[in-house]
């Protein structure tokens, strides 16, 4: 339990937060830290990466104590959906060995006492929050959960819980940025399709190849939503190995693992 991780093991964690969610337990955690070694050193928190599962729950817990320690960390089974779930007096289970945990892309409570995780190694993890009602969310919006709305159904979800949507702020943190983010005309065709002011998200590159803008294309949903305001850290997982997994600088690589970092958000 996160209760009994030695506040050293904490110390070497690096936790990024967002100005719009100062004062609430919260954290954009990278590799910094952590207890894994080889090609998914640190911090790593994928249980299907491959790494030790003895090690994975060990980082988790120090993931989950660095932000609001003594709480209990809940996650989901992340599918690429646009999915949202609700904690509310049930907790399903965190095990390694019988995950029991609902297939979705996002979850909100208003829940003291747990903090909330998503996953990414690349796509761009969201927290939500209202302060006044008490609501908390997390969504992990990689470019399939984005276009279809992943960030949306947890601001509903929010509100079905009572937030109010102008008071929900809400911030992006580290994900592949545009310049690391290379696709083609096929891809690039799916977003201008569904919208064509999208184009703007993608910057010409190599021939028939564009540079897609992820976290400009999810603060534009959010904001097109009406929620208060939103936030962008502006950190790229794919260029700095040092603090942030990353799938695509793995794949680039040619490393057979890589490993996931993951955003925490709490009510203490």
């Amino acid at each position: 339990m996160a209760d009994l991780v030695p506040e050293a093991a904490t110390e070497s964690v690096e936790v990024n937060r967002a100005t719009l969610l100062d004062g609430l337990p919260h954290g954009f955690l990278g590799r910094r830290g952590g207890l894994s070694e080889g090609e998914v050193a640190g911090l790593n928190v994928g249980r299907g990466s491959g790494d030790d599962l003895d090690l994975v729950e060990r980082n988790r817990e120090i993931a989950a104590a660095a932000v609001l320690p003594g709480a209990r960390l809940i996650t989901v089974y992340q599918v690429h959906s646009a999915d949202c779930v609700t904690l509310g007096e049930e907790a399903w289970s965190e095990g390694a060995k019988v995950d029991q945990r609902p297939k979705a892309d996002a979850i909100v409570t208003n829940r003291p006492g747990v903090v909330l995780g998503i996953l990414t190694a690349d796509c761009a993890p969201v927290l939500f929050a209202d302060r006044e009602a008490g609501v908390i969310g997390a969504a992990h919006a990689g470019w399939r959960g984005a276009i279809g709305g992943v960030t949306d159904s947890t601001i509903a979800a929010m509100e079905a819980l009572g937030a109010r949507r102008e008071s929900i702020v809400a911030a992006v943190g580290p994900c592949i940025a545009q310049e690391s983010y290379e696709v083609d005309a096929a891809f690039r065709d799916r977003f201008v399709t569904d919208d064509l002011p999208n184009m703007r998200f993608f910057a010409e590159g190599r021939p028939d190849h564009f540079q897609f803008d992820l976290e400009g294309y999810v603060l534009c949903r959010l904001r097109a939503a009406g929620i208060g305001r939103v936030e962008g850290l502006r950190l790229d997982t794919y260029t700095d190995a040092e603090r942030f997994y990353s799938f695509r600088r793995a794949t680039h690589r040619g490393e057979l693992s890589y490993g996931r970092q993951i955003s925490l958000v709490g009510l203490g």
